[in-house]
């Protein structure tokens, strides 16, 4: 869902074309949902589903990126998880910056309300998904945005669940 602050901002994960989570920016009248930081959605690949949703504000909390660490390695392995930035994600993120790195994720170069997106496979770092927009102005023209398929096997390649995940921004 990567989004900055800067005018009308909605973000959201797809499952099989639906929106399973959403967030928004209010800057043009629109009800105000901010899950600031970074969210991550873990993905039942077999079901095409969502199993789980945890948000961390990191950008107001040091404690919050050690509660992201501490989830993604709590996951078991080969758990399908994507993660969306929102707002301000990097401010307080430095405690979960080598979980994410573990995991195929290195955003460490993410500037303050810069963007990013990923889909990773806990134990597979090279089926990792990432998009990254390092600046807030570029974040503001075109954020990060990931889309792959999920097949319910150890790579992100065959067909049961069509278009599974698509993280887009309008």
């Amino acid at each position: 869902m990567a989004y900055t602050t800067a005018g009308c901002k909605v973000g959201h994960v797809r499952l099989n074309g639906e929106v399973v989570w959403q967030g928004w920016w209010n800057a043009c009248g629109v009800t105000f949902f901010n899950p600031r930081g970074v969210t991550i959605l873990l993905i039942d690949p077999f079901r095409c589903s969502v199993h789980d949703i945890r948000p961390f504000d990191t950008h107001i909390s040091s404690y919050a990126a050690t509660q992201l660490s501490d989830s993604l390695l709590a996951f078991n392995q080969s758990s399908v998880i994507v993660g969306v930035s929102a707002d301000e994600p990097t401010r307080r993120l430095s405690n979960a910056l080598s979980t994410l790195r573990q995991f195929g994720v290195e955003v460490a170069d993410v500037e303050f309300r810069g963007t990013f997106a990923f889909i990773v496979q806990k134990g597979y770092p090279s089926n990792t998904v990432l998009s990254k927009v390092l600046t807030a102005s570029e974040s503001n023209i075109a954020p990060g945005r990931v889309t792959a398929v999920i097949t319910g096997k150890s790579r992100f390649t065959q067909d049961p669940c069509e278009n599974a995940v698509n993280r887009n921004v309008s």
